[in-house]
């Protein structure tokens, strides 16, 4: 079907006048689409159902979200119009278009007068970066949680990540586990770290909250004169769970200098100051929101995904490369290797780091 076709399913009149690729997402097909007369920009986008095996269910997380935080900032007098996404129902009422041809796919307004970053050029940056998604989760406290979808089940759910781990340890279907044993048991080593968030979860310890679960600073629309954060994006993976899990993936990602895939492990560490930006940042707009048992968890969140992050990519160089896109062979063990750096160094400074947080709070 012709993306013309596509378009004219939902609920917009004027004319197109262009439809481009948009955006940097490595997920959903994402496109930019311009129409005549007063109609916005729009983006359309295909769902990856590959990863997204229930589309129906993700829309409806992500309409019920946006239209309680619409709500939510109407009430406060603050920007409902850019604030959060607005979604386009096709001209039956629904919130998807299935074209018969294995696509799904959805609308909604661009957001105007904004642009993003792939990555926070200074701490400052970062900053604003714990500021949206505290923001985000302090707007969302209220939220009924448990109504969502898991649209990945057991997405973090670290200890049957070990699990999933410790059957392919045990089949080693490419022959690989001889060349990687450091990090095996490393891995085996740290199984108690894969109960600290679960097992809290699980006894009422830590309350269930909305989880955006990409918490990369590239899902923050910034204004374009004031640099200012707008509105959050990207809520395919908006699900249940505990805040440590945003909170220690922001860190995880953006509290060191080095990429992801460093092969110079001597590179990889946890930049105390950015660490301090962030969660400076985050802590000023969550307010009273977090709980005192959440605060004093904020560095063991970091850990938890960090050290899931590590594991999964390890579990994927055992499985032969099937999940995660890899540039050349053992990519995998170069990502799984950084991550676990990472985790080194926040053992090592983790007094510092708590002592950080402890003074923010």
């Amino acid at each position: 079907m012709r993306i013309e076709d596509i378009v004219r399913q939902f609920q917009v009149e004027d004319e197109i006048v262009s439809c481009e690729a948009f955006g940097s997402g490595h997920i959903n097909d994402t496109l930019r689409v311009r129409f005549s007369g007063d109609t916005p920009d729009m983006v359309l986008q295909k769902i990856n159902v590959s990863i997204f095996p229930d589309p129906y269910g993700l829309m409806e997380n992500a309409v019920h979200v946006t239209d309680f935080l619409r709500d939510k900032l109407k009430k406060e007098d603050r920007d409902y119009e850019r604030g959060t996404l607005a979604f386009v129902p096709t001209k039956d009422g629904r919130w998807i278009f299935d074209d018969g041809e294995g696509g799904f796919w959805r609308m909604s307004k661009l957001v105007p007068r904004t642009m993003s970053y792939d990555l926070a050029e200074n701490a400052e940056m970062f900053r604003s970066s714990g500021q949206a998604f505290g923001q985000f989760m302090a707007d969302l406290n209220d939220f009924p949680a448990e109504t969502l979808h898991e649209v990945i089940p057991n997405f973090h759910n670290t200890v049957k990540r070990f699990e999933t781990f410790r059957k392919s340890l045990e089949k080693d279907v490419m022959g690989r586990a001889d060349s990687c044993r450091e990090e095996i048991d490393f891995v085996l080593s740290h199984e108690a770290l894969c109960h600290e968030i679960v097992d809290r979860i699980e006894k009422g310890i830590l309350p269930l909250r909305v989880t955006h679960n990409d918490t990369k600073i590239n899902n923050i629309l910034m204004d374009s004169e004031t640099g200012e954060s707008v509105c959050i994006v990207d809520l395919d993976t908006v699900m249940p769970g505990s805040c440590l899990y945003d909170f220690g993936d922001s860190i995880r990602f953006g509290a060191t200098h080095a990429l992801e895939d460093e092969t110079d492990l001597s590179k990889v560490d946890v930049d105390p100051e950015l660490f301090k930006a962030y969660t400076e940042g985050y802590l000023s707009t969550t307010g009273d929101s977090l709980t005192a048992e959440e605060k004093s968890l904020l560095v063991t969140g970091a850990m938890v995904i960090t050290f899931e992050t590590g594991m999964r990519f390890l579990t994927d160089h055992l499985d032969g490369d099937v999940y995660f896109k890899i540039a050349h062979e053992g990519h995998n063990l170069d990502r799984a290797r950084t991550q676990f750096k990472l985790v080194r160094d926040m053992e090592e400074k983790r007094d510092l780091l708590e002592g950080i947080v402890n003074e923010l709070c």
